[in-house]
C-alpha cells in the first residue's frame, strides 16, 4: 500500500525525533516550524523543510500538529484549510491541549471536509527518538485506521479512546499521575538519602517493589544512577517543567468541570508553579528532587 505523505507540524523536542522516524521508514515527510535549528536538525534527518506550515500541508495528505498550545494549533488548522479548500485532509493533533480545544478544532475541521483525530502521545523525548511513544487517540475509529501505519512507525502503543477529546482526557489524566508520582518519587529518594541510603541502593529496591513507576525507572531524578536521564544532563528536557505546569493546569480546568476531588492533583499543580515561579521552567519536570534535596 502507498503511503500517505505527511506533514509534521513542529520539529522541536517531540516532533523532530517524530518526523525523523517517518523518514527512516520511508515515508515522504514536510515539515515546518519557527526555530532555525530545528528546522535544520530535520532537514538533516532527511525532512523536506518548508518556509510555512501552510506550504508544508499543501504538500501532504496527512498533517501531524506538535505544537505547545491549543491556541498555536487552532489557528496553523485555520492558515492550512483556509488555503488547502476542498483538496481533503487527515489532521492528527499530538499536542496537549484541552478536551474542548479538540472537540472545536474537530468541529472546524469536519464541517471544511477534512477528517481530525486527537492524539497526543505518553513517552517524552526518549519515547519519540526511539520510536515508542503511547498514542491515546480520540476520533473516528475508520479514520484512525487510515493512519495507523504512521503511528506504527512512531509508537509501540495506540489506543482508540473513544470521541474527538477522549484522547486528550487520557493524556491529562495519565500527566496528573506523573506529576503526583515525579514529586513521590523525588520525596522518597530525599528521605532515603537522609536515612543512609544511596540513590543506587532506593532504586534499586523500589523500581523492583511496589513503588516502581516511569518517573523512577526512566525518569529517575537523582544524577548518576540511570546514566543517560535528564537528571544526568543538568535536567534537560525530557519533559520540562514549563509542560507539566501547562498540562497540569489544563487537569486542573477538567477537575473543576467534572467536579472531582482530586487533592494530590491539585498540590501536584501547586508544587510544579512554584518551581515554574523560581525559575527552574526550563528544566526537566524532575528537577523536582534537586529543589527538594536543598530543603532543610
Amino acid at each position: 500500500m502507498t503511503r500517505p505523505n505527511v506533514a509534521v507540524i513542529g520539529l522541536g523536542n517531540m516532533g523532530g525525533p517524530m518526523a525523523a522516524n517517518l523518514v527512516k521508514a520511508g515515508v515522504t515527510v514536510n515539515g515546518f516550524d519557527v526555530v532555525d535549528a530545528a528546522k535544520t536538525k530535520a532537514a538533516e534527518a532527511g525532512v523536506t523543510v518548508h518556509d510555512t506550515a501552510v506550504d508544508a500541508a499543501q504538500a501532504s495528505d496527512v498533517i501531524i500538529t506538535m505544537l505547545p498550545n491549543g491556541g498555536l494549533v487552532a489557528q496553523v488548522l485555520i492558515d492550512i484549510i483556509d488555503a488547502v479548500g476542498d483538496n481533503a485532509k487527515t489532521f492528527v493533533d499530538c499536542s496537549t491541549i484541552s478536551v474542548g480545544e479538540a472537540q472545536s478544532n474537530a468541529e472546524f475541521v469536519g464541517a471544511r471536509g477534512h477528517r481530525y483525530l486527537d492524539a497526543p502521545v505518553s513517552g517524552g523525548v526518549a519515547g519519540a527518538a526511539a520510536g515508542t511513544l503511547a498514542f491515546m487517540v480520540g476520533g473516528n475509529e475508520e479514520d484512525l485506521e487510515s493512519i495507523r501505519p504512521l503511528l506504527d512507525i512512531m509508537g509501540r502503543s495506540i489506543t482508540l479512546c473513544g470521541p474527538v477529546g477522549t484522547g486528550e482526557a487520557a493524556k491529562l489524566c495519565n500527566n496528573m499521575i506523573l506529576g503526583v508520582q515525579q514529586i513521590a518519587v523525588a520525596e522518597g529518594l530525599v528521605m532515603g538519602q537522609r536515612l543512609g541510603l544511596t540513590s543506587q541502593a532506593f532504586f534499586d529496591v523500589v523500581s523492583n517493589s511496589t513503588g516502581s513507576c516511569w518517573a523512577l525507572t526512566t525518569n529517575c531524578p537523582a544524577p548518576g544512577v540511570l546514566g543517560n536521564a535528564p537528571a544526568d544532563n543538568d535536567y534537560t528536557p525530557g519533559f520540562a517543567t514549563d509542560l507539566i505546569v501547562k498540562d497540569l493546569n489544563l487537569a486542573m480546568d477538567s477537575v473543576e468541570a467534572t467536579g472531582t476531588d482530586a487533592q494530590l492533583g491539585r498540590l501536584a499543580a501547586q508544587i510544579y508553579s512554584q518551581l515554574q515561579a523560581d525559575g527552574l521552567g526550563a528544566k526537566d519536570c524532575s528537577v523536582i528532587f534537586d529543589e527538594l534535596k536543598d530543603r532543610n
